[in-house]
């Protein structure tokens, strides 16, 4: 998924957002000793989005970039509250509610198993239109325990938004369609390629790696221990 099918202004986020995380040290680029993704992919590149806690500056700019994306492609009154997804995508939650004047809920992964035994924390009311967000997707196969959950307890959640989506394996878009649920995205892999291309910031033998990987990701695990074409089938 290449950055051309975006508008003038997503692109312009994309590449905001991309050196951000690139000058706060988030973005790594390891193909000698590729990672390995908790959905089996393995990956030259990794991204920490839980750094951005630690820079104010940075988390302001990604929130603002995150508010504008909501009132242009969800709606100014469309939603009654954020819910952030275990652990990464609550302090995420916070800033963005925060953002648009909007109560805040946290989803876990499973039910705590004591107390209430809650799996959805805050006030959640049925019936209330919620936008789920986490720091980022790779092949959107977590984002659905999210949303099983949240439409268990009678909330309506077709939208979700991550600050980073891998952007490159394939199925991952239609894995949340199938399920209702459209993913809005701050800056893939493609943007940070051409960020980290633009500034200098990787050697270039890396960058020439990191292409091949995004040009045909499967084939690029595959070859490297991790998953292939018939995890896609």
């Amino acid at each position: 998924m290449s950055t051309a099918s975006r508008t003038s202004e997503q692109r312009r986020t994309g590449q905001i957002v991309a050196r951000i995380l690139i000058e706060i040290g988030a973005v790594n680029f390891r193909p000698e000793e590729p990672y390995t993704l908790t959905s089996g992919w393995v990956s030259p590149v990794y991204i920490d989005c839980r750094k951005v806690i630690s820079f104010p500056r940075a988390r302001r700019e990604i929130t603002e970039r995150a508010r504008q994306m909501v009132c242009s492609k969800i709606g100014y009154e469309s939603l009654d509250a954020i819910v952030g997804g275990e652990t990464a995508g609550i302090p995420y939650a916070a800033w963005l509610s925060d953002a648009l004047d909007l109560p805040m809920q946290y989803v876990r992964k499973k039910a705590k198993g004591f107390g209430r035994n809650a799996q959805i924390e805050g006030d959640p009311k049925p019936g209330q239109r919620v936008l789920l967000v986490e720091d980022l997707a790779t092949d959107g196969t977590s984002k659905i325990n999210f949303v099983n959950a949240l439409r268990a307890a009678d909330l309506e959640c077709a939208h979700s938004l991550v600050v980073f989506f891998y952007g490159v394996f394939p199925g991952a878009l239609k894995v949340l369609e199938e399920a209702g649920v459209t993913l809005h995205y701050l800056a893939t892999w493609w943007d940070v390629l051409e960020a980290a291309e633009d500034g200098g910031y990787f050697a270039k033998e890396t960058i020439s790696e990191v292409r091949d990987f995004l040009h045909d990701p499967v084939e690029w695990s595959l070859r490297h221990g991790g998953r292939g074409a018939e995890a896609t089938a």
